[in-house]
C-alpha cells in the first residue's frame, strides 16, 4: 500500500473494472442409476484473477462508489471493529464518497512523531498509539478523542508522521512525557472525505479525493490528516471508518501599500 506523495491537483482518477464469470454444468447420468448428487452436481464458479489485468478495482472514479475486490476462495470475511465512545474532531458524521466542508477545532493533543515504510504503516501507527496511551495512563491524563495521524512528509518508500490523541486538558507546563510531546492538532477550515473499507484500499479513496480537488481547482497543503473513527485492527480485511482531512492553502496576502 502506497500513499500519494502530495495532494496536488492534476492526477486522473483510476477507472475501476470488475468482471465476473460463472460456469455451470450438469454431468450426464451414467447408464446405472445415479445418486441425486451425481445426476445434478453443484455449479462451479471461476473468480477472475484481477491482479493480471486492468487497474486496481478498489480505486474509484469521482462518480463511482469504491468496488470491493471479489472474494477469493478461503478469504477471511471483513471484520468491522466495534464503535468507540470517544468523539471525532467534527461530531457530525460524514457520508461515504462525499466531501464535506468542515471546521476543525483546536484541541490539546499528545503527540508522538515517527517515520515508517508504507508496508509497515498500520503496524507502526498502532504501536505509536499504544505508546501514547501508556504515557497518558502514567500521567493520569485521559483521551478525549479518536486517534489522528498528521502526514508531514511523504516519499516513494515511506512517510513521516505525527501520531496524536486528543486529551481532556493540556498537562501542566514542564510535564515530562518522554518521547511523547504535547501540543494542538491542526485547526481551521478543512475538507473531509470518509473512507470505509480496509486500510489497504485507502489509495482508491485518495484518488477520488484528488480528482475532486482537481475538478474544483482547490489548492491544498502538502500534508493531510487521517482520523481513525474505528481502531486500526491487526486484520488486513478489517472494515475501517477513516476521516481524511485535506487542508486548503491560505490565500496569499496582498502586500501592504
Amino acid at each position: 500500500m502506497t500513499r500519494l506523495v502530495t495532494l496536488a491537483a492534476g492526477l486522473l482518477a483510476l477507472v475501476p473494472s470488475l468482471t465476473t464469470a460463472s460456469l455451470a454444468q450438469n454431468a450426464p447420468p451414467p447408464t446405472n442409476a445415479p445418486s441425486p448428487a451425481e445426476a445434478n452436481p453443484l455449479p462451479t464458479t471461476t473468480v477472475p484473477d484481477t491482479s493480471k489485468s486492468g487497474p486496481d478495482p478498489a480505486a474509484p472514479s469521482p462518480q463511482q462508489v469504491p468496488i470491493p475486490r471479489p472474494a477469493q476462495a478461503g478469504a477471511a470475511q471483513a471484520v468491522t471493529p466495534p464503535p468507540s465512545s470517544l468523539p471525532t474532531l467534527v461530531t457530525v458524521p460524514g457520508e461515504p464518497n462525499d466531501v464535506d466542508e468542515v471546521t476543525l477545532p483546536a484541541k490539546p493533543v499528545a503527540i508522538l512523531a515517527g517515520e515508517t515504510k508504507w508496508e509497515e504503516a498500520r503496524a507502526n501507527l498502532r504501536k505509536a498509539y499504544k505508546t501514547i496511551g501508556e504515557t497518558l495512563a502514567k500521567l493520569n491524563l485521559k483521551p478525549a478523542g479518536r486517534p489522528i495521524a498528521l502526514f508531514t512528509k511523504t516519499e516513494d518508500d515511506g512517510f513521516q508522521y505525527e501520531a496524536m490523541i486528543p486529551i481532556e486538558a493540556a498537562p501542566a507546563q514542564g510535564t515530562e512525557g518522554g518521547e511523547v510531546k504535547f501540543g494542538s492538532n491542526p485547526s481551521g477550515k478543512a475538507l473531509r472525505f470518509k473512507h470505509s473499507g480496509s486500510y489497504e484500499e485507502i489509495d482508491g479513496t485518495y484518488e477520488t479525493l484528488i480528482a475532486y480537488l482537481d475538478a474544483k481547482e482547490i489548492a491544498v497543503q502538502d500534508r493531510f490528516l487521517e482520523e481513525y473513527v474505528t481502531d486500526l485492527g491487526e486484520g488486513a480485511d478489517d472494515k475501517l471508518d477513516i476521516n481524511i482531512y485535506a487542508l486548503p492553502k491560505e490565500p496569499a496576502k496582498e502586500p501592504a501599500k
